[in-house]
Protein backbone atom coordinates (compact mmCIF):
# COMPACT_ATOMS: atom_id res chain seq x y z
CA UNK A 1 0.00 0.00 0.00
CA UNK A 2 3.16 2.24 0.84
CA UNK A 3 4.16 1.70 -3.20
CA UNK A 4 4.21 5.14 -4.94
CA UNK A 5 4.02 7.48 -2.32
CA UNK A 6 6.76 9.87 -1.42
CA UNK A 7 7.41 13.12 0.65
CA UNK A 8 8.21 16.16 -1.30
CA UNK A 9 8.07 20.19 -0.12
CA UNK A 10 4.54 21.48 -0.28
CA UNK A 11 4.26 24.97 -2.67
CA UNK A 12 1.46 27.01 -3.28
CA UNK A 13 0.09 24.79 -5.75
CA UNK A 14 -0.92 22.33 -2.94
CA UNK A 15 -3.22 25.15 -1.22
CA UNK A 16 -6.43 23.32 -2.39
CA UNK A 17 -5.34 19.75 -1.44
CA UNK A 18 -3.47 21.46 2.15
CA UNK A 19 -6.92 23.03 3.12
CA UNK A 20 -8.96 19.97 2.60
CA UNK A 21 -6.85 18.05 4.95
CA UNK A 22 -6.64 20.46 7.43
CA UNK A 23 -10.49 20.46 7.47
CA UNK A 24 -10.27 16.65 8.50
CA UNK A 25 -7.99 17.12 11.32
CA UNK A 26 -9.88 18.26 14.29
CA UNK A 27 -9.75 19.92 17.46
CA UNK A 28 -6.17 20.88 19.07
CA UNK A 29 -3.87 20.09 15.75
CA UNK A 30 -2.75 23.94 15.69
CA UNK A 31 -0.21 23.80 13.02
CA UNK A 32 -2.57 23.21 10.34
CA UNK A 33 -5.41 25.56 10.46
CA UNK A 34 -8.71 25.13 8.89
CA UNK A 35 -8.07 28.49 7.28
CA UNK A 36 -7.35 29.27 3.73
CA UNK A 37 -5.66 32.33 4.33
CA UNK A 38 -3.37 31.08 7.02
CA UNK A 39 -2.19 28.13 5.05
CA UNK A 40 -1.30 30.27 2.09
CA UNK A 41 1.12 32.20 4.23
CA UNK A 42 2.05 28.89 5.67
CA UNK A 43 3.52 27.70 2.49
CA UNK A 44 4.54 31.00 0.95
CA UNK A 45 6.59 31.20 3.98
CA UNK A 46 7.73 27.95 3.30
CA UNK A 47 8.57 28.11 -0.01
CA UNK A 48 11.06 30.64 1.16
CA UNK A 49 12.46 28.89 3.75
CA UNK A 50 13.38 26.61 0.99
CA UNK A 51 14.31 28.81 -1.29
CA UNK A 52 16.92 30.23 1.49
CA UNK A 53 20.65 30.27 1.30
CA UNK A 54 21.60 29.42 4.79
CA UNK A 55 24.58 28.67 7.07
CA UNK A 56 22.30 28.68 10.28
CA UNK A 57 18.81 28.76 11.35
CA UNK A 58 16.44 31.54 11.65
CA UNK A 59 12.69 30.60 12.04
CA UNK A 60 12.41 29.11 9.19
CA UNK A 61 9.23 26.83 8.68
CA UNK A 62 9.48 23.44 6.34
CA UNK A 63 6.49 21.82 4.98
CA UNK A 64 6.10 18.78 3.26
CA UNK A 65 3.34 16.68 2.07
CA UNK A 66 2.55 13.27 0.71
CA UNK A 67 2.00 12.55 -2.38
CA UNK A 68 1.00 9.11 -4.84
CA UNK A 69 3.14 9.26 -7.98
CA UNK A 70 0.21 7.50 -10.17
CA UNK A 71 -2.92 9.66 -8.85
CA UNK A 72 -1.17 12.59 -7.98
CA UNK A 73 -3.39 12.50 -4.72
CA UNK A 74 -2.07 14.56 -1.77
CA UNK A 75 -3.15 12.91 1.80
CA UNK A 76 -0.64 13.76 4.67
CA UNK A 77 1.16 16.90 5.81
CA UNK A 78 4.53 17.25 8.21
CA UNK A 79 6.04 20.44 9.21
CA UNK A 80 9.75 21.50 10.87
CA UNK A 81 9.87 24.87 12.60
CA UNK A 82 13.93 25.26 12.40
CA UNK A 83 13.70 27.61 15.47
CA UNK A 84 11.30 28.41 18.01
CA UNK A 85 10.80 31.58 20.33
CA UNK A 86 13.70 33.66 18.77
CA UNK A 87 10.80 35.81 17.02
CA UNK A 88 8.56 35.84 19.80
CA UNK A 89 8.81 33.97 23.19
CA UNK A 90 7.92 29.90 23.12
CA UNK A 91 6.23 29.49 26.33
CA UNK A 92 5.39 25.93 28.03
CA UNK A 93 4.76 24.82 31.35
CA UNK A 94 7.30 22.44 33.59
CA UNK A 95 5.78 20.24 35.59
CA UNK A 96 8.09 20.31 39.19
CA UNK A 97 7.18 18.22 42.25
CA UNK A 98 7.14 20.09 45.75
CA UNK A 99 7.26 19.20 49.22
CA UNK A 100 6.74 21.05 52.06
CA UNK A 101 7.03 19.61 55.58
CA UNK A 102 5.29 20.75 59.25
CA UNK A 103 7.06 19.61 62.13
CA UNK A 104 4.22 20.55 64.24
CA UNK A 105 2.20 18.07 62.47
CA UNK A 106 4.95 15.93 61.57
CA UNK A 107 3.37 15.27 57.73
CA UNK A 108 4.69 16.23 54.36
CA UNK A 109 3.00 16.96 51.58
CA UNK A 110 3.63 16.77 48.59
CA UNK A 111 2.33 18.18 45.32
CA UNK A 112 3.10 19.33 41.31
CA UNK A 113 3.62 22.71 40.35
CA UNK A 114 3.43 24.21 37.31
CA UNK A 115 5.79 26.27 35.74
CA UNK A 116 5.75 28.80 33.32
CA UNK A 117 9.03 28.60 31.24
CA UNK A 118 10.80 29.78 28.37
CA UNK A 119 13.28 26.85 27.78
CA UNK A 120 12.89 25.77 24.14
CA UNK A 121 14.13 28.71 22.42
CA UNK A 122 16.25 28.35 19.75
CA UNK A 123 15.30 24.62 19.58
CA UNK A 124 13.69 23.14 16.34
CA UNK A 125 10.57 21.70 16.71
CA UNK A 126 8.57 18.95 14.18
CA UNK A 127 5.34 19.03 13.93
CA UNK A 128 1.83 18.97 11.66
CA UNK A 129 1.58 15.40 11.15
CA UNK A 130 -1.38 14.30 9.76
CA UNK A 131 -2.41 11.34 7.09
CA UNK A 132 -5.97 10.22 6.12
CA UNK A 133 -7.41 8.08 8.08
CA UNK A 134 -7.79 5.76 4.93
CA UNK A 135 -4.01 5.38 4.95
CA UNK A 136 -3.39 4.40 8.26
CA UNK A 137 -1.91 1.21 9.13
CA UNK A 138 0.14 0.98 5.74
CA UNK A 139 3.40 2.33 7.24
CA UNK A 140 3.11 6.10 5.26
CA UNK A 141 2.83 7.50 8.66
CA UNK A 142 5.91 6.88 9.44
CA UNK A 143 7.60 7.52 6.16
CA UNK A 144 6.01 11.14 6.87
CA UNK A 145 7.19 11.49 9.98
CA UNK A 146 10.96 10.13 9.53
CA UNK A 147 11.02 12.30 6.28
CA UNK A 148 11.69 15.57 8.65
CA UNK A 149 14.41 13.69 10.39
CA UNK A 150 15.90 12.55 6.79
CA UNK A 151 15.51 16.29 5.75
CA UNK A 152 17.30 17.64 8.86
CA UNK A 153 20.00 14.86 8.64
CA UNK A 154 20.71 16.19 5.09
CA UNK A 155 20.40 19.77 5.75
CA UNK A 156 22.00 19.69 9.57
CA UNK A 157 23.35 23.20 9.49
CA UNK A 158 19.60 24.59 8.68
CA UNK A 159 18.64 23.51 12.18
CA UNK A 160 19.21 23.48 16.31
CA UNK A 161 21.03 20.85 18.24
CA UNK A 162 17.77 20.15 20.14
CA UNK A 163 14.61 19.33 18.64
CA UNK A 164 10.90 19.27 20.27
CA UNK A 165 7.45 18.32 19.42
CA UNK A 166 3.88 19.20 21.03
CA UNK A 167 1.65 16.05 20.86
CA UNK A 168 -2.20 17.57 21.31
CA UNK A 169 -3.32 17.05 24.44
CA UNK A 170 -5.97 14.91 26.24
CA UNK A 171 -10.20 15.78 24.78
CA UNK A 172 -12.86 13.73 26.46
CA UNK A 173 -15.19 12.14 23.14
CA UNK A 174 -17.28 14.96 22.59
CA UNK A 175 -14.22 17.29 21.91
CA UNK A 176 -13.50 19.23 25.71
CA UNK A 177 -10.45 20.04 26.81
CA UNK A 178 -10.44 19.38 30.81
CA UNK A 179 -7.53 21.18 31.16
CA UNK A 180 -8.81 24.16 29.68
CA UNK A 181 -12.22 23.88 31.02
CA UNK A 182 -9.86 23.32 34.51
CA UNK A 183 -7.55 26.05 34.47
CA UNK A 184 -7.16 27.95 31.94
CA UNK A 185 -10.84 28.98 30.61
CA UNK A 186 -10.95 30.65 33.97
CA UNK A 187 -8.59 33.20 32.71
CA UNK A 188 -10.42 34.01 29.31
CA UNK A 189 -13.74 34.32 28.06
CA UNK A 190 -13.45 32.15 25.43
CA UNK A 191 -14.98 28.47 24.58
CA UNK A 192 -12.79 25.55 23.80
CA UNK A 193 -13.19 25.51 19.85
CA UNK A 194 -12.79 29.54 19.99
CA UNK A 195 -9.58 29.25 22.19
CA UNK A 196 -8.50 26.49 19.35
CA UNK A 197 -9.07 28.42 16.49
CA UNK A 198 -7.32 31.53 17.80
CA UNK A 199 -4.37 29.57 18.87
CA UNK A 200 -3.95 27.37 15.70
CA UNK A 201 -3.87 31.61 13.53
CA UNK A 202 -2.30 33.35 16.61
CA UNK A 203 -0.30 30.54 18.47
CA UNK A 204 -0.27 30.89 22.52
CA UNK A 205 1.06 33.96 23.36
CA UNK A 206 -2.19 35.08 23.95
CA UNK A 207 -2.48 32.61 26.99
CA UNK A 208 1.14 33.26 27.80
CA UNK A 209 0.03 36.94 28.21
CA UNK A 210 -3.37 36.39 30.91
CA UNK A 211 -2.25 33.66 32.49
CA UNK A 212 -1.00 33.99 36.11
CA UNK A 213 2.67 33.97 36.06
CA UNK A 214 2.91 31.98 39.73
CA UNK A 215 3.55 28.70 39.55
CA UNK A 216 0.26 26.80 39.90
CA UNK A 217 -0.66 24.24 42.36
CA UNK A 218 -1.92 21.26 40.35
CA UNK A 219 -3.73 20.40 43.75
CA UNK A 220 -6.53 23.01 43.20
CA UNK A 221 -7.70 21.77 40.06
CA UNK A 222 -10.29 19.57 39.29
CA UNK A 223 -9.51 15.98 39.50
CA UNK A 224 -10.16 16.17 35.57
CA UNK A 225 -7.90 18.35 34.85
CA UNK A 226 -4.79 16.83 36.96
CA UNK A 227 -5.19 13.81 34.99
CA UNK A 228 -5.34 15.51 32.05
CA UNK A 229 -1.58 16.67 32.33
CA UNK A 230 0.92 15.27 29.96
CA UNK A 231 -1.50 12.80 28.77
CA UNK A 232 -1.49 12.79 24.60
CA UNK A 233 -5.03 12.59 22.76
CA UNK A 234 -6.62 9.53 22.19
CA UNK A 235 -5.48 10.11 18.06
CA UNK A 236 -2.05 11.34 19.15
CA UNK A 237 -0.69 7.43 21.21
CA UNK A 238 0.28 6.04 18.35
CA UNK A 239 2.33 8.88 17.06
CA UNK A 240 3.70 9.08 21.22
CA UNK A 241 5.38 5.77 20.68
CA UNK A 242 6.64 6.78 17.15
CA UNK A 243 8.92 9.56 18.72
CA UNK A 244 9.87 7.09 21.93
CA UNK A 245 10.99 4.35 19.10
CA UNK A 246 12.55 7.58 17.47
CA UNK A 247 14.49 8.52 20.83
CA UNK A 248 11.95 11.37 22.14
CA UNK A 249 11.66 11.56 26.11
CA UNK A 250 9.03 13.51 27.69
CA UNK A 251 11.00 15.35 30.43
CA UNK A 252 7.91 17.02 32.49
CA UNK A 253 7.33 19.93 29.97
CA UNK A 254 3.12 20.63 28.51
CA UNK A 255 1.61 22.74 26.52
CA UNK A 256 0.01 25.86 28.06
CA UNK A 257 -3.43 25.32 25.85
CA UNK A 258 -4.12 21.70 26.82
CA UNK A 259 -1.08 20.07 28.53
CA UNK A 260 -0.84 17.61 26.14
CA UNK A 261 2.83 16.76 26.02
CA UNK A 262 5.95 18.24 24.99
CA UNK A 263 8.89 15.39 23.79
CA UNK A 264 12.55 16.16 23.20
CA UNK A 265 15.81 15.02 21.95
CA UNK A 266 18.50 16.05 20.42
CA UNK A 267 18.83 16.07 16.56
CA UNK A 268 21.94 13.72 16.49
CA UNK A 269 20.88 10.87 19.02
CA UNK A 270 17.53 10.28 16.87
CA UNK A 271 17.74 6.95 15.60
CA UNK A 272 17.01 8.05 11.82
CA UNK A 273 20.12 10.58 11.68
CA UNK A 274 22.05 8.34 13.77
CA UNK A 275 21.07 5.17 11.39
CA UNK A 276 21.11 6.95 8.25
CA UNK A 277 24.28 6.28 5.91
CA UNK A 278 24.87 7.86 2.34
CA UNK A 279 25.57 5.80 -0.59
CA UNK A 280 26.02 6.64 -4.72
CA UNK A 281 22.79 5.36 -6.42
CA UNK A 282 22.89 2.92 -9.25
CA UNK A 283 20.17 1.28 -11.29
CA UNK A 284 19.93 -2.53 -11.23
CA UNK A 285 17.21 -3.56 -14.10
CA UNK A 286 16.63 -6.78 -12.09
CA UNK A 287 17.45 -7.20 -8.72
CA UNK A 288 17.07 -10.67 -6.79
CA UNK A 289 14.17 -10.19 -4.01
CA UNK A 290 16.35 -12.44 -1.51
CA UNK A 291 19.33 -9.98 -1.74
CA UNK A 292 17.04 -6.79 -1.33
CA UNK A 293 16.41 -4.78 1.84
CA UNK A 294 13.56 -2.65 3.10
CA UNK A 295 14.53 1.00 3.74
CA UNK A 296 13.53 4.78 3.71
CA UNK A 297 15.80 6.85 1.10
CA UNK A 298 15.75 10.36 0.94
CA UNK A 299 17.82 12.77 -1.73
CA UNK A 300 17.85 16.49 -3.64
CA UNK A 301 18.55 19.58 -2.61
CA UNK A 302 15.76 21.59 -0.79
CA UNK A 303 13.07 21.89 -2.99
CA UNK A 304 14.06 19.05 -5.07
CA UNK A 305 13.70 16.91 -1.81
CA UNK A 306 12.39 13.34 -1.98
CA UNK A 307 11.71 10.44 0.88
CA UNK A 308 10.16 6.99 0.11
CA UNK A 309 9.66 3.66 1.25
CA UNK A 310 11.36 1.18 -0.95
CA UNK A 311 14.07 -2.51 -1.90
CA UNK A 312 17.45 -1.57 -2.37
CA UNK A 313 20.65 -3.33 -2.32
CA UNK A 314 23.48 -2.61 -0.83
CA UNK A 315 27.24 -3.56 -2.02
CA UNK A 316 30.57 -1.96 -1.28
CA UNK A 317 29.97 -1.85 2.79
CA UNK A 318 26.74 -0.25 2.24
CA UNK A 319 28.45 3.03 0.22
CA UNK A 320 26.59 1.94 -3.02
CA UNK A 321 23.16 1.65 -3.44
CA UNK A 322 21.45 0.17 -6.11
CA UNK A 323 17.28 0.66 -6.78
CA UNK A 324 15.11 -0.57 -9.26
CA UNK A 325 14.21 1.73 -12.10
CA UNK A 326 10.96 2.91 -10.82
CA UNK A 327 12.59 3.52 -7.22
CA UNK A 328 14.98 5.53 -9.29
CA UNK A 329 12.05 7.62 -10.81
CA UNK A 330 10.43 7.68 -7.70
CA UNK A 331 13.24 9.80 -5.97
CA UNK A 332 14.10 11.48 -9.22
CA UNK A 333 17.69 10.03 -9.21
CA UNK A 334 20.27 9.82 -11.88
CA UNK A 335 22.93 7.55 -12.54
CA UNK A 336 25.30 7.92 -9.85
CA UNK A 337 23.63 10.54 -7.56
CA UNK A 338 24.23 10.59 -3.93
CA UNK A 339 21.42 9.09 -2.06
CA UNK A 340 20.73 9.04 2.05
CA UNK A 341 18.98 5.36 3.23
CA UNK A 342 18.11 4.17 6.82
CA UNK A 343 16.95 0.93 7.96
CA UNK A 344 13.30 0.43 8.15
CA UNK A 345 12.69 0.15 11.65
Amino acid sequence: MSEGWFVRPATLADLDAVYELAGQTGPGFTNLPHDRDALRARLERSQRSFEAELSAPDDELYLFVLQNSQSGRIAGTALIFSSVGTKKPFYSYKITRLSQYSRQLERIVTTNVLNLVNDFAGASEVGGLFLMPDLRRSGLGVLLARSRYLFMALHRERFAAQVLTELRGYQEPEGVSPFWEGLTRRFFDLEFAEADRFHALNGNQFIADLMPKYPIYTCLLPAEAQAAIGKPHPAGTTAMKLLEAEGFTHQGYVDLFDAGPTMQANVADLRTVKESVRAIAHTEKAPKASEQSRMLLATGRLLDFRAWQGEGRLADRGETLHLAPDAMALGRLGEGDPALYVPVM
